[in-house]
């Protein structure tokens, strides 16, 4: 797995908090909550399928291992 994916998603995470804390300050003068939120969903959807991701090759190579262990 690529290391590009695991870092956008953090920085995706950061900027997005640091965007709508900033809008929050100044809502009169700045727009664009919906992509902060949009920028905070999509890197935690990225963090979730890495975990989902290594969560089923552990689970895979697991059941490949038992499987070969009771052949023997």
């Amino acid at each position: 797995m690529s290391v590009a994916p695991r870092q956008t998603s953090a920085v995706a995470i950061i900027t997005g908090h640091m965007a709508r804390a900033e809008i929050r300050r100044r809502p009169h003068e700045l727009e664009g909550d919906g992509l902060a939120v949009t920028g905070l969903v999509l890197g935690w959807v990225m963090v979730g399928a890495v975990i989902a991701a290594i969560l089923v090759f552990i689970l895979f190579f697991g059941g490949l291992a038992w499987l070969a262990a009771m052949s023997n």
